[in-house]
């Protein structure tokens, strides 16, 4: 790969689609850089393709024909002279065959190093990393299992309940959860074949489940001089099916004691690692203080502008020049300066989840003090059935909690959009929750939740 040292791109083509395409634009435009935007015919009138200098079909709407066609993407970077690919979140971002061929190509890869992702892709090797680096773990294999059989005994021994993870990719996919014997098998099965239908891979490992835990992560950003520095942490606890709906920074439930803790433990697994560019590290938070490895993501977050707002700091524009070669951008670790609350609004039913594709006939985007809006979306378009059903992140943000939440109230009751189902008054009625006003949330809030009257 061409090692740039310091000298900025003059073109980059993004390897994704809807908001994060159009907030890598963005960026890209306020450090002067050209962009290429990617689409499948689905997406032919997508904001992302309007927004880019350039814009070039990569094929039909089913994504393993477009979004994840690893050569066209790769063909479409070199016809148009781009000089590095960001890949953005979801998609081939931690696909390390993909940074891996781009690389080859002399290529700027926007993310950690192939060989990075491939470690820290895998849970089991992540686990490995992460135990040599200090960091507290759940007790489960330390090498994917071999059998259904293996993981009953596996199981029995660590007691139940325990869950089965896939051992690549994220985003929620592979996990199954048994809460006693007569369950293991058949969760075994179906995570295995949900991670070789998604992933492609169908190891998989086993540990014991936290009830109720919450879920908190430390943003990370390393250089190639081996500097690794943090960004503090963001609470991620309320989710549905293993995916995030509100994210907040910082986390209410840490006392300055224990955020040093577990940054300062972020930082060395990162470091650990010889970790480039942006990453998080995520971990699960008992009601007791205690806190457990999770995982770590090789990539930006969909919630990263939570921390960009309340570090003031832009981790986009910094990912793009620590790939380029330059060193961080900061001295040092920054933690929080003020609060912000984030809601994740999809297209999709928001009792089961289903998908909601369709024409937007109204799509008004709240604005004002202390409010930002990331999206895509706008009125006349159509929301393909396609893809991911995120449609907005709206951000509430101000000098503490309290004003945030009022903030992020005030957006989300202002946010108009007809035409689709989507997830708003599901977000309106968890902001006024007394349990989440109070910050009384653990990982299974959604579920209790939904059952309240």
């Amino acid at each position: 790969m061409r090692q740039y040292g310091g000298t900025m791109f003059s073109k980059i083509l993004i390897a994704n689609r809807g908001e994060i395409a159009v907030r890598v634009i963005q960026a890209c435009r306020e450090l002067g850089v050209e962009t290429v935007a990617v689409y499948s015919t689905a997406d032919r009138e997508s904001l992302h393709v309007q927004a880019a200098d350039e814009a070039i079909c990569i094929g039909p709407p089913p994504v393993r024909e477009s979004y994840l066609n690893e050569s066209a993407l790769i063909t479409a970077a070199e016809i148009t002279g781009a000089q590095a690919v960001h890949p953005g979140y979801g998609l081939l971002a931690e696909q390390a065959s993909f940074a891996e061929k781009v690389e080859r190509r002399d290529l700027a890869w926007i993310g950690p190093r192939s060989e990075t992702i491939r470690r820290m892709g895998d849970k089991s090797a992540a686990r490995e990393a992460a135990r040599d680096a200090g960091a507290p773990l759940l007790p489960g294999s330390r090498e994917p299992l071999k059998d259904a059989a293996q993981a009953r005994t596996l199981a029995a021994r660590l007691g139940y309940p325990v869950i089965v993870k896939a051992a690549s990719g994220g985003g929620g996919r592979g996990l199954r959860v048994a809460q006693g014997a007569d369950q293991i098998e058949t969760q075994f099965l179906a995570a295995r074949s949900e991670a070789e239908a998604v992933f492609g891979d169908d190891a998989l490992y086993l540990e014991k489940f936290l009830v109720a835990p919450r879920h908190v992560e430390v943003q990370v950003l390393g250089d190639r001089e081996g500097r690794v520095i943090h960004l503090g942490e963001r609470e991620c606890s309320i989710q549905r099916r293993h995916q995030k709906l509100v994210e907040e920074s910082p986390s209410p439930a840490l006392t300055d004691a224990l955020r040093e803790r577990i940054t300062a433990i972020a930082v060395d697994v990162a470091a650990s690692v010889a970790y480039e560019n942006a990453g998080t590290v995520e971990f699960l938070l008992d009601d007791g203080g205690n806190f457990y490895f999770l995982e770590m993501n090789t990539r930006i977050q969909v919630e990263h502008p939570v921390t960009e707002i309340v570090t003031d700091f832009d981790l986009v524009k910094e990912q793009i020049r620590l790939a380029a070669g330059e060193p961080l951008s900061l001295e040092e670790s920054r933690t929080p300066r003020r609060h912000a609350i984030e809601c994740r609004i999809n297209a999709e039913h928001p009792r089961t989840f289903t998908p909601s594709p369709g024409t937007l006939t109204v799509f008004r985007s709240p604005g004002g003090p202390g409010v930002r809006v990331d999206s895509h979306a706008y009125a006349g378009y159509r929301v393909p059935p396609f893809y991911d059903s995120l449609l907005a992140k709206v951000i509430g943000f101000g000098v503490d909690r309290e004003e945030a939440l009022a903030r992020v109230r005030r957006a989300v009751d202002e946010f108009e959009i007809e035409g689709i189902a989507t997830n708003l008054d599901l977000h309106r009625r968890i902001l006024r929750s007394p349990r989440f006003v109070a910050s009384d949330v653990s990982t299974g809030f959604i579920e209790d939740f939904l059952l309240e009257p």
